[in-house]
């Protein structure tokens, strides 16, 4: 059995009242990627800054 014929089994299981829940949990779970782009840039904006905030960077844009 695979994972999705576990939680289809699973599911038949859980009471009626909790399905809004379940689905809730569903969506979250589905929304992570936007959550772990976010993060990646994030993180890559904090590993640019040390260019980004060098006295030549500055020096290189003073005439703009």
């Amino acid at each position: 059995m695979n994972e999705k014929e576990i939680i289809v089994r699973e599911l038949d299981r859980v009471p009626n009242s909790l399905l809004p829940k379940v689905l809730e949990f569903i969506k979250s779970v589905q929304d992570t990627p936007q959550v772990e782009q976010l993060e990646t840039n994030l993180l890559s904006e904090a590993a640019l800054a040390q260019d980004w905030l060098a006295p030549e960077e500055d020096e290189a844009w003073q005439d703009l």
